[in-house]
């Protein structure tokens, strides 16, 4: 079971648009009132999504952050002072009447860093250790912000619960943090750093995989319907996206070499481009209800464009930085 979970984790830019179609299909075909049973997996998947991410994140790593404060500063000035203000401006002219695809465009914009920034920077051969710490000190700031960049940027477009997000984010981040840190120790102290950093830490990373493709199904599934009326839809999503993943992607990579070695500027490319999209996925449906479901759709788009663009960029990263110190 674990080596087919592995695979499928391998494979996200199949497996997900796979998923959108199921869920599509499965919305379009059973009666508006079954779909509202699906909403009662929501909390089930949500929690199977984010706590096998925790497990696998070192949070020692925010005291060895302040090591390379410059890089830091740099992906962090990134995160939250560029991006989030770039996806809401993309927001107010594609989504000037859709302000909840307008939210799911910033949330996918206010959670950066997964799992997967550590894993594309290591195929990169860029700074692993940067790459962590970028990885745990902006899911941090991100979840402690969140909240209010939502509250500030579209409390006047949507109704924003403020109380009711934090408590999302208590519940959705923080809780799994700490039941993972908590079983990160158990099984440290059982197997030991090798064996579990051999063993079963590339096994949690799969199990939050299926938690994805059930939140990623129940998204679609919700908002199967309205995509079947206006397939259009879907284009118009594709578009703001591809413009935040360009400019993303070109602002790291010039200031990853005007400033940075190769090892740090792509962690800072990888740490500044990826972002959380399973909890951003979670905010939305969890905190904002039926309503949410527009800005899931716009999340689970996010997901195929992020995965195809960071394996493209490793194919490319020596040509842009040159190659690793250990093959020059």
């Amino acid at each position: 079971m674990w080596n087919f979970l592995i695979k499928i984790n391998k494979r996200l830019v199949v497996v997900i648009p796979a998923m959108m179609a199921v869920g599509y299909l499965f919305g379009i075909s059973v009666a508006p009132a079954s779909l509202s049973i699906l909403k009662s997996l929501i909390l089930p998947f949500t929690f199977l999504m984010v706590y096998p991410m925790m497990v696998t994140l070192n949070i020692k790593a925010l005291q060895e952050g302040i090591k390379n404060v410059r890089l830091q500063l740099f992906a962090q000035g990134i995160n939250f002072l560029v991006v989030p203000f770039v996806a809401y401006g993309l927001g107010l002219i594609f989504f000037r009447d859709q302000p909840y695809m307008a939210l799911g465009l910033l949330l996918a914009s206010l959670l950066p860093t997964s799992g997967m920034t550590i894993s594309w920077t290591g195929f990169a051969k860029g700074n692993l250790a940067a790459a962590v710490n970028m990885t745990v000190i902006g899911l941090t700031l991100g979840s402690l912000a969140t909240p209010f960049y939502v509250q500030g940027l579209m409390g006047a477009r949507v109704d924003v619960d403020l109380l009711l997000v934090v408590k999302q984010i208590v519940i959705i981040v923080f809780l799994p943090m700490l039941l993972g840190y908590l079983t990160r120790q158990v099984f440290l102290k059982k197997y030991g750093p090798q064996e579990f950093k051999k063993t079963w830490a590339p096994r949690f990373p799969s199990l939050s995989t299926v938690g994805v493709l059930g939140i990623v199904f129940v998204a679609i599934a919700l908002k199967g319907r309205g995509i079947s009326e206006n397939p259009a839809i879907l284009g118009g999503i594709f578009m703001p996206l591809l413009i935040i993943y360009g400019l993303n992607f070109g602002l790291s990579t010039v200031l990853g070499r005007m400033f940075f070695n190769r090892g740090d500027a792509i962690a800072l490319v990888y740490g500044t481009v990826m972002r959380n999209l399973s909890i951003a996925l979670a905010i939305a449906i969890n905190a904002f209800g039926s309503k949410g479901a527009d800005a899931a759709l716009v999340i689970a788009v996010s997901y195929i464009i992020q995965v195809q663009s960071a394996a493209w960029y490793v194919k490319f990263s020596d040509r842009i930085f040159g190659p690793p110190v250990s093959a020059e």
